[in-house]
């Protein structure tokens, strides 16, 4: 006979979810608050999400974090999914261990031991920092994320497909195109959403890399929140952790969506 989760357990739980949740929960809630005081509540008001339109240095880091989560997450997305195919379509070519080592590394690496190696390799060629080095900043630390969420997909799909196509007079490059890419779509997209997601909430990586002009959203809201906390900062928060949240569940639902059509065949 199973026995449902002892009382232990569930307060376990619960006390690890408030940790983990109600300090969100509060930020979000208090972006709300009509008063000055973040930690007073003054009544219900949206006047700080008006404050926050009215901010142009907010929103124009908001429109570069914007365009580098969205390029870099296409160059690493791209960059990635040819190293899936790298990885699951060429058998043991030379040097594989160090390449699929070189494509897994930034998974283990602190960001602060990877943003100052790219600062560095920026500085010896003499490529001026800006929008540019922190979008091929980003690539590099979401590359290996897409490659690995493209690799698990690859690894299970039947191959068969491509070569039922290549005997119908379709070139490598046809076949991939118009059978292969297009089942495994979903994963491309999840691992899209998953890059531009990991672009928004980065702040070590950006600060070592970034220039005039080149200010993020997490770097401007870091340098206020030295200064004091304000309730524009919550609201700011409260709309980031929104797009944040909206891009991982469209990720799961993406990849649930996957393996759902993967079972059906």
């Amino acid at each position: 006979m199973k026995r449902g989760p002892s009382t232990f357990n569930i307060a376990a739980i619960a006390l690890g979810m408030a940790f983990l949740y109600l300090p969100i929960l509060l930020l979000v809630v208090f972006s709300f608050n009509a008063s000055k005081l973040v930690t007073v509540w003054g009544g219900f008001s949206t006047r700080w999400y008006g404050a926050l339109f009215q901010d142009q240095q907010m929103l124009d880091a908001i429109g570069v974090t914007l365009r580098v989560g969205t390029v870099s997450a296409t160059i690493a997305t791209v960059l990635g999914t040819l190293a899936a195919l790298a990885l699951t379509r060429v058998g043991g070519f030379r040097g594989r261990l160090l390449f699929s080592g070189m494509i897994y590394a930034p998974l283990v690496m602190p960001e602060v031991i990877l943003g100052l190696s790219l600062l560095l390799l920026f500085v010896a060629v003499g490529a001026p920092r800006g929008i540019w080095t922190v979008t091929a900043s980003h690539a590099t630390m979401t590359l290996c994320y897409a490659a690995v969420v493209i690799q698990a997909r690859l690894a299970s799909f039947d191959r068969s497909l491509e070569e039922a196509a290549r005997d119908l007079g379709r070139t490598p490059f046809q076949a991939f195109f118009e059978v292969t890419l297009p089942n495994i779509a979903p994963a491309v997209a999840a691992a899209w959403m998953l890059a531009f997601t990991l672009s928004l909430d980065d702040l070590v990586i950006a600060s070592f890399t970034s220039g005039p002009g080149s200010t993020t959203l997490p770097m401007r809201i870091y340098s206020q929140v030295r200064l004091g906390v304000n309730p524009e900062i919550n609201a700011v928060s409260t709309l980031l952790i929104g797009l944040v949240a909206t891009g991982v569940i469209a990720a799961y639902l993406i990849q649930q969506r996957q393996r759902a059509t993967t079972d059906r065949v």
